[in-house]
C-alpha cells in the first residue's frame, strides 16, 4: 500500500464461510447444554476474536464485516447446471450451527451479511469494488485463490491461520500471471472442486504459460489454430465455448445490488451485555475469560470469568475443628477444592509439615496452621492457636482420598509426598502446572508465580517477603500466623483460579490426552519414587573424595609445571593469559565485557583436539573438581537422617521435550562417558537381601528417527538386530561390516547421534578430532544415503516456522520460541531445537507411559516388592529382593518395550537392555 493510502480508511472483509468450514473440521464434537452441537460455532467465535485481538494490536481496521454464502443455488447455476453439482451437502451437525455462527458475528459486533443468489465471494467482490472507488484500502481475509483476482494496489488478501498475506507478488506466485489475469488462467484451466470445466488437459502452470504468449483469454481462443502441440490446439478450438463460459463462473460479481452499505461497517467495541449473553448461552467458559481480558468487561458470576474478575479477597485461619468441618463440608459440596501444603523444607525428604490451605471458590480459602511457634498480630499470647497435626489429619483424610472430590494442586507431587508421610493418600487429582505444561511448554515457565502474573494479572506475595532472605531466612513454621495465612491462603486461592482457567484449553487446544495420560498419572508413580528414595554407601563415596581429591592435586601441579610457573588453575582469567599471552596458543577469544581470554569448555575442548596438553589436563582437572564438589562431597550430605537414603526430586515440566529433570541430587548430570563419572554408580547400592535392575532402551531415539522419517535401511537393520553404527559406516563410507575398522564405526556413530541434534561441520570436526571439510563430507554422504532423513529434518523446520512448535508422536506440543529470534544463531539453535524436540520428547513420553503403567504390571505378577526407584533419561532403576529379580526382568522389559501401545505402533522394535547388581555400575 502507498503512504498516501496509509491514512485512508481500513476495510477487512472476513469470508465466512472459510471460517466456519476451518472450524468444524478443527474441532472434534461439542455440543452445549441442550444438545446442540457447537464446535464450528466455537471454533469460529475463537477465530474471529483472535483476529480481532490481533488487528487492535496491530493495525486497527477502520471499518469490518463478515460475509457469509446464503446458499448453494445462485445465478452460477442459470449459466451452468452442474455448477457445484459434485459437492456433498453440508454435514448434519453443521447445519443447525450456521445460523448461531451469524449471531456470534453480531455478538462480537461486527455485520453478518449474506445474499440470496449471490456467492460471499461476489459480495466481496463488490464492497471491494465500492471500497477501492472510494479510495479506501481493502483487507480481505481468506485463503480462497478464487478471490486472488480482487488484488491491486490497494486490495490484499491475509490468510489469518498462517498469519500471511498475498499481494501482487503472491498472486504471480500462485497463478504465474497478475492479478488482472487470473479469471482467463481460471478459465482454461478449470476447477474440479466447483466442477468449473475449462479445457481438458490444461492446468494451472499451461493456462498461465498461454496468457503470458497471448495476453488474454480472447485472443488466445482467437488465434489457438496457432498452438502447435496437436492436442492442447484441438482441444481450446473444441472447447473455446467451455473455456468462456468457465470466464462467466469464475468471474466475481462486482455489481451485487448489496443492500448493507459500506458506513455501516464501522468497527467498534463490541456492546459488553450481549456479548456475555452470547457467550453464556453457549456456554464458552473459556473463551469469556479471554474476551474480559481484552476488552475489561464486566462478567458477572461466572466461576470461570471469576477467576480473573475477582479482586476481593477473604482468607481464614482455621483454628478450631468446628471451621474445619465448615471447609471440609464446602469442599464436598462444591465436589473440587484446590490445596497446598507449607512446610519447613523445599525437599520433601527433609520438610516436616506445618500447615494446609484450601480454596473453592475464587477469593475465598482458608489456612490450617498445625505447627507454628508464633502467634503473630497484636496477639499476647505465648504459643499460636491451632489445632494439633492428628486432629487435622484425621478430620482432613477422608476428604482428601474422597473419589468424589477433585484435589487441585500447583505441582501436587510435593503436597502428594508430605500427606503421604501423613498417612494420607491423595486422589483423585488435577494439576495447575502439569495443564500449563501441556499447553505451553516452551513458551515459558510453568511456576505458579509465573502463571499467576500470565493468567492473572496477580502478583502473588513472595516467600521472602514473610520470611526474609539470606541468613535472616527463617523457617515457615516461625513465620506468625497473620502472614502465614495470608501468604498459604493466597496459593491455594490462585491454584483454584488458574485450573478455573487451563483446565477447559486442554480440551480446546487437543493436549487432554497429553495431560491424562503423559502427565497426571505418573504425579502419584513419580512421588511414590521419591519417598522410596535410593541406599548410597557412604565408604564409597569418602573413598572417592579421596581418590578424586588426589587427582586434583595431581593435575594442579602438572598444569603450572606446563605453564612454567604458578597460577590458579580455577582462574579463567589467568587461565587465558597462560594460555594465549604466554603459550601463543591461536584462536583464542576475548570477552566483549571483561576483556578476559575465552576459557569455556568449547575452547578447551578445540585445543585439546589440536594436541595442546595444558587445555587437555585442565578439562581433566575440572572435571574431577566437579565429580567431588557436586557429587562424592555432597552426596553424603544428601542422606536422609529418617531413612539413610538420598531422595532426589524429579521435575515434570522443566524442559521443552517432556523430559524428566531431577535435584537434590541431580542424576541427569552423572557422567558416564568417563571411566571416573562411571565410579560413582558404585556408590549407589541396593539394601540389605535385595539388587538392583537396570532396564535402559536401546538407541530408542535412533529408532524413533528411523520410524518418523520412515528410512527404511535403518529400519530393516532394527529389525535384522544388525550393528546400527556399524551398517551406517558400511552405508555412508562404503566399507564391509566385517573386520570394520573401530575408529570408523566411531565415526558413524557419532554421526548417527549428532544427526538427531542437528549437528554441524563444525560440531562434528571437534568431536572427531578432523577437519570441518572433511566432516561436511562425511554429513553430505550420510544425507545422500538417508535422503529421509534430510526431508524430515526440512519439514520439520518448516512446520515449526509455520506453528511454532512441533509434536511428538503422541501429540505433545513443543513450543520452539527462538526460531523467530532476530539472533541467527539463535534461530540456529531453534531449528536444531525443532528437529531433536520430536524425537527426544516422543522417547520421554515412551518412557513416561512405561512408568505408569509399571506399578501395576508388577503388581499383576505378584512383584508388589519390586520397586521403581530411579528414571535417568532411557533407563529406570528398580530394587527387588533377590529372589524376585530374575521373575521381574521380563515383566519390566515387556511393559517397557509394548509402552507406545496401543497409542501408537512403531515400525521399529523397542529394545530393552536389563541388568542386575549390587550397585548400580554392575547392573549396566
Amino acid at each position: 500500500m502507498s503512504d498516501a493510502d496509509s491514512k485512508a480508511p481500513h476495510l477487512y472483509l472476513i469470508d465466512g464461510s472459510a471460517f466456519i468450514f476451518r472450524a468444524y473440521h478443527a474441532l472434534p464434537p461439542m455440543n452445549r447444554a441442550d444438545g446442540t452441537p457447537v464446535n464450528a460455532v466455537y471454533g469460529f467465535s475463537n477465530m474471529l476474536f483472535k483476529l480481532l485481538q490481533d488487528l487492535n494490536d496491530n493495525e486497527k481496521p477502520t471499518h469490518l464485516a463478515v460475509i457469509f454464502d446464503a446458499a448453494r443455488k445462485n445465478f452460477r447455476n442459470d449459466i451452468y447446471k452442474e455448477y457445484k453439482a459434485h459437492r456433498p451437502p453440508a454435514p448434519e451437525d453443521l447445519v443447525p450451527q450456521f445460523s448461531i455462527i451469524k449471531d456470534a458475528a453480531v455478538a462480537f459486533g461486527v455485520p453478518a451479511i449474506e445474499m440470496e443468489g449471490y456467492e460471499a465471494d461476489d459480495l466481496i467482490a463488490t464492497y471491494t469494488h465500492q471500497a477501492r472507488a472510494k479510495g479506501w484500502n481493502v483487507t480481505i481475509v481468506s485463503s480462497d485463490k478464487d478471490l486472488m483476482q480482487l488484488v491491486d494496489d490497494g486490495t490484499t488478501m491475509f490468510d489469518s491461520m498462517k498469519n500471511k498475506r498475498v499481494g501482487y507478488d503472491g498472486v504471480l506466485e500462485k497463478f504465474g500471471v497478475t492479478p488482472d489475469r487470473v479469471v482467463d488462467v481460471q478459465s482454461l484451466a478449470g476447477d474440479s472442486v466447483d466442477n468449473v470445466p475449462g479445457v481438458p488437459g490444461i492446468g494451472i502452470k499451461t493456462a498461465a504459460q498461454l496468457i503470458q504468449e497471448y495476453g488474454d483469454l480472447d485472443t488466445l481462443l482467437e488465434r489457438a489454430h496457432e498452438i502447435k502441440q496437436t492436442k492442447r490446439r484441438e482441444n481450446l478450438i473444441e472447447f473455446a465455448e467451455m473455456a468462456r463460459i468457465s470466464r462467466q463462473l469464475v468471474s466475481l460479481a462486482k455489481d451485487a445490488p448489496v443492500e448493507f452499505d459500506l458506513d455501516h461497517m464501522t468497527l467498534e467495541d463490541p456492546a459488553p451485555e450481549p456479548l456475555m449473553a452470547f457467550l453464556d448461552q453457549q456456554n464458552f467458559r473459556s473463551l469469556k475469560v479471554k474476551v474480559v481480558h481484552h476488552y475489561g468487561v464486566d462478567v458477572g458470576t461466572d466461576p470461570v470469568s471469576d477467576a480473573v474478575s475477582v479482586t476481593e479477597t477473604d482468607y481464614e485461619c482455621v483454628n478450631d475443628i468446628a471451621a474445619l468441618e465448615r471447609w471440609i463440608k464446602l469442599a464436598e459440596q462444591t465436589g473440587a477444592v484446590a490445596v497446598d501444603t507449607e512446610t519447613t523444607s523445599l525437599n520433601p525428604a527433609m520438610a516436616d509439615l506445618v500447615g494446609i490451605s484450601l480454596s473453592v471458590e475464587p477469593g475465598k480459602a482458608c489456612y490450617i496452621p498445625v505447627a507454628h511457634s508464633q502467634a503473630g498480630g497484636d496477639l499476647l499470647a505465648e504459643k499460636p492457636n491451632q489445632l494439633e497435626k492428628a486432629v487435622v489429619i484425621k478430620a482432613l483424610k477422608p476428604m482428601f482420598e474422597d473419589p468424589s472430590v477433585l484435589k487441585i494442586g500447583q505441582n501436587l507431587k510435593y503436597d502428594m509426598s508430605i500427606l503421604a508421610r501423613e498417612g494420607i493418600q491423595l486422589s483423585p487429582i488435577d494439576d495447575t502446572m502439569l495443564m500449563s505444561y501441556a499447553l505451553d511448554a516452551g513458551k515459558h515457565g510453568h511456576g505458579m508465580d509465573e502463571l499467576s502474573g500470565i493468567h492473572l494479572d496477580i502478583t502473588p506475595v513472595s516467600f521472602k517477603e514473610v520470611a526474609g532472605t539470606g541468613k535472616n531466612q527463617i523457617t515457615f513454621d516461625q513465620v506468625p500466623l497473620d502472614k502465614a495465612t495470608h501468604y498459604a491462603a493466597e496459593d491455594a486461592d490462585i491454584t483454584g483460579r488458574l485450573w478455573r482457567i487451563l483446565k477447559p484449553r486442554l480440551a480446546e487446544e487437543k493436549v487432554t490426552t497429553v495431560y491424562e495420560t503423559l502427565e497426571r498419572p505418573l504425579v502419584s508413580v513419580l512421588s511414590a519414587m521419591e519417598r522410596e528414595g535410593i541406599k548410597v554407601d557412604v565408604s564409597v563415596l569418602n573413598k572417592l573424595s579421596n581418590e578424586f581429591g588426589v587427582g586434583i592435586e595431581r593435575l594442579d601441579k602438572e598444569i603450572q609445571e606446563l605453564a612454567g610457573r604458578p597460577f590458579n588453575v580455577n582462574s579463567p582469567k589467568q587461565l587465558g593469559e597462560i594460555l594465549f599471552d604466554e603459550q601463543g596458543l591461536k584462536g583464542g577469544k576475548k570477552s566483549s565485557k571483561t576483556g578476559a581470554w575465552q576459557t569455556n569448555v568449547d575452547v578447551l575442548e578445540k585445543l585439546a583436539a589440536e594436541g595442546h596438553e595444558i587445555p587437555k589436563k585442565v578439562m581433566e582437572y575440572r572435571q574431577f573438581s566437579k565429580l567431588k564438589s557436586t557429587y562424592t562431597d555432597s552426596l553424603v550430605q544428601q542422606v536422609s537422617s529418617r531413612t539413610g537414603r538420598v531422595h532426589t526430586s524429579f521435575h515434570m515440566a522443566s524442559t521443552t521435550t517432556g523430559r524428566l529433570s531431577s535435584n537434590d541430587p541431580n542424576l541427569q548430570n552423572i557422567p558416564i562417558r568417563t571411566e571416573e563419572g562411571r565410579k560413582i554408580r558404585r556408590a549407589f547400592i541396593a539394601d540389605k537381601g535385595n539388587i538392583l535392575l537396570a532396564a535402559d532402551y536401546s538407541q530408542i531415539e535412533l529408532r524413533i528417527l528411523a520410524h518418523i522419517a520412515d528410512i527404511g535401511a535403518l529400519k530393516q537393520a532394527f529389525a535384522d538386530g544388525t550393528d546400527i553404527h556399524a551398517m551406517t559406516a558400511s552405508e555412508v563410507f562404503g566399507v564391509p561390516i566385517e573386520g570394520m575398522d573401530p575408529m570408523v564405526r566411531r565415526q558413524a556413530k557419532a554421526i548417527n547421534f549428532g544427526i538427531i541434534y542437528g549437528i554441524s561441520a563444525f560440531g562434528l570436526a571437534r568431536q572427531l578430532g578432523i577437519s570441518r571439510g572433511d566432516a561436511q563430507g562425511y554429513i553430505d554422504a550420510y544425507f545422500e544415503r538417508f535422503p529421509g532423513i534430510r526431508k524430515y529434518m526440512d519439514d520439520t523446520i518448516a512446520f515449526a516456522k509455520e506453528h511454532g512448535y512441533v509434536e511428538t508422536l503422541f501429540g505433545r506440543k513443543c513450543h520452539i520460541t527462538a526460531l523467530t529470534d532476530k539472533n541467527p544463531m539463535k534461530r540456529g539453535f531453534g531449528e536444531r531445537a525443532a528437529i531433536n524436540a520430536p524425537i527426544q520428547g516422543s522417547a520421554a513420553d515412551i518412557i513416561r507411559r512405561a512408568m505408569v503403567r509399571m506399578p501395576d504390571a508388577l503388581k499383576d505378577a505378584g512383584l508388589e516388592d519390586v520397586r521403581m526407584l530411579l528414571q535417568v533419561h532411557d533407563e529406570l532403576v528398580f530394587e527387588a529382593p533377590e529372589g524376585l529379580a530374575e521373575k521381574a526382568i521380563p515383566v519390566i522389559e515387556e511393559t517397557m518395550a509394548k509402552a507406545c501401545e496401543p497409542a501408537i505402533t512403531l515400525s521399529v522394535p523397542l529394545e530393552v537392555d536389563c541388568g542386575t547388581g549390587q550397585n548400580w555400575q554392575e547392573a549396566h
